[in-house]
């Protein structure tokens, strides 16, 4: 098992941007992938992007492809979300997840405790 802990969400009007971090802690950072979802109110958990253990693949939800940005910096045990142009449809807890690979292979079982994004219109 590996502790997450999300941080950097806020309120922010359309258009505008937040960057999201994820703090990992009891298990080897560079040993699995890393991914970010969203669970807006009255909805269901989904997937928002993804990035292997070196940062050298990543994959994102069609809803934010040219938005968002996933990165990580091992030495830093930490993960990114870099998110650009929001959208009030982008309002959501925003959670990080651990994989149980080194590459994406979406078999999440760490997760952080979600951070909140709202985003005014």
């Amino acid at each position: 098992q590996v502790q997450l802990v999300a941080s950097g969400g806020g309120l922010v009007q359309a258009g505008g941007s937040l960057r999201l971090s994820c703090a990992a802690s009891g298990r080897t950072f560079s040993n699995y992938a890393m991914g970010w979802f969203r669970q807006a109110p009255g909805k269901e958990r989904k997937f928002v992007a993804a990035i292997s253990w070196s940062g050298g693949s990543t994959n994102y939800a069609d809803s934010v492809k040219g938005r968002f940005t996933i990165s990580r910096d091992n030495a830093k045990n930490t993960v990114y979300l870099q998110m650009n142009g929001l959208k009030p449809e982008d309002t959501a807890v925003y959670y990080c997840a651990a994989d149980s690979s080194k590459e994406i292979v979406g078999r999440w079982d760490s997760w952080g405790q979600g951070t909140q994004v709202t985003v005014s219109s």
